[in-house]
């Protein structure tokens, strides 16, 4: 059976979060569900620029306006944010002429309207989590208005049907945060094989030859919009290892970390062994991922599922990642992954030396983890038929 799913969020990046909620809408009309987005800034049918040989090309035009590019000092913005949470009207319209069988909202600071609209529907609100967001504000000293945003938290976690976690690190913060042990359910994160197949695979030699890296070249890569915690730079460090002279580091993606990454390549002498790619088109990711030869996480928070692991996986490619409970919830040290204290430099640089010297280490791998994703579903259909199975509960 085909429901109707109304998909409220409030996100405005165009970085992972925008990528998620294109692939969980796209897959759950894969799956025969009708869907409609409800957002300021509607995702759903915006694609980032493209880059091909003459550089970055403009993508298509983007939605939301001003909404979208809409700077303001943090706690005007956090107004908004709470003027924005209580107000469920665009919400309720959308819901009223569609006739949802449940809403399906993402979890955003202040963000009260999917349970509000909801309750008004007589409709059932399943919440995905991917972080606990007054903690992580906190964390960043970007939460002006903590009191009201934690008890709006509460009652959101309270108040959902079901409450969706990216892991099983998440589920437990957000059951002490308010949550119902009963109503948490685990939706991790996914990727789509489909886009690793034998096309992208043959496209990922053209990237390599084109950069002349032949096959004793070793790439190491890195997907996602590049912040300063995500600690590229001692990956740039690892380069000058003798063990992996040959090595370069491609970043697909943009970030605020890239400038001073370069910078810093230049100063290590290693600024001709960096390939920053930008943002892409989605069907470029793919082939990028597929051209390297190791993937990294240098580092990543505690509760989080990260996309590009997956993408890492769909590929074949051997992974490199901080040995933390949710990145343990996913993979095995040497059967899945290589998995190293984090933080730990020296350590990372000891697991991508193992890899570079020994090709059959690296591919059995590579394989093992696709094996694995595939084994278990972590798919974005996967994602899609468990939100689904969570409302059937329900049903």
């Amino acid at each position: 059976m085909g429901y109707r799913i109304l998909y409220h969020h409030r996100i405005r990046a165009d970085d992972g979060q925008a990528v998620h909620v294109r692939e969980m809408i796209e897959a759950l009309r894969g799956l025969g569900h009708d869907v409609e987005e409800c957002a300021l800034v509607p995702k759903a049918e915006v694609t980032p620029p493209q880059v091909d040989a003459g550089g970055p090309q403009p993508g298509r035009a983007r939605r939301g306006g001003f909404w979208n590019h809409v700077k303001v000092p943090r706690p005007v913005l956090e107004m908004l944010e709470i003027a924005y949470g209580r107000s469920p009207g665009r919400v309720l319209t959308a819901g009223r002429r569609f006739a949802p069988h449940f809403v399906y909202e993402r979890h955003a600071l202040h963000c009260k309207v999917g349970l509000l609209a909801a309750q008004q529907l007589g409709k059932p609100l399943l919440l995905e989590v991917n972080s606990p967001m007054c903690d992580e504000m906190a964390k960043l000293g970007a939460l002006r208005f903590a009191r009201r945003a934690r008890a709006t938290e509460r009652a959101v976690l309270d108040g959902a049907d079901r409450v969706l976690a990216v892991s099983e690190v998440l589920r437990k913060r957000l059951v002490e945060l308010g949550a119902r042990a009963d109503q948490a359910r685990i939706v991790r994160n996914g990727a789509d094989v489909s886009r690793f197949g034998a096309p992208a695979r043959q496209a990922a030699s053209r990237h390599r030859g084109e950069r002349e890296i032949d096959a004793r070249g070793f790439v190491i890569g890195f997907v996602g919009y590049a912040r300063p915690w995500h600690r590229l730079d001692v990956v740039l460090g690892a380069l000058r290892d003798p063990a992996l002279a040959s090595a370069r580091l491609w970043i697909v993606g943009d970030g605020p970390a890239l400038p001073e990454l370069r910078a810093q390549a230049a100063r290590l002498d290693v600024a001709d062994r960096l390939a920053c790619f930008g943002d892409v088109a989605p069907a470029t990711v793919p082939e990028l991922v597929c051209a390297f030869d190791a993937a990294v996480i240098p580092a990543i928070n505690e509760y989080a599922s990260p996309l590009k692991l997956f993408d890492y996986l769909a590929a074949g490619v051997p992974a490199v990642v901080p040995d933390q409970p949710n990145l343990r919830e996913l993979v095995r040290h040497g059967h899945d992954a290589l998995l190293y204290p984090p933080g730990d430099a020296a350590a990372m640089a000891d697991a991508l030396r193992r890899l570079a010297a020994d090709p059959a280490v690296a591919t059995n791998l590579g394989a093992a983890g696709r094996r694995l994703l595939l084994d278990r579903d972590w798919t974005w259909r996967g994602a899609a038929r468990r939100v689904v199975a969570a409302y059937e509960e329900l049903a």
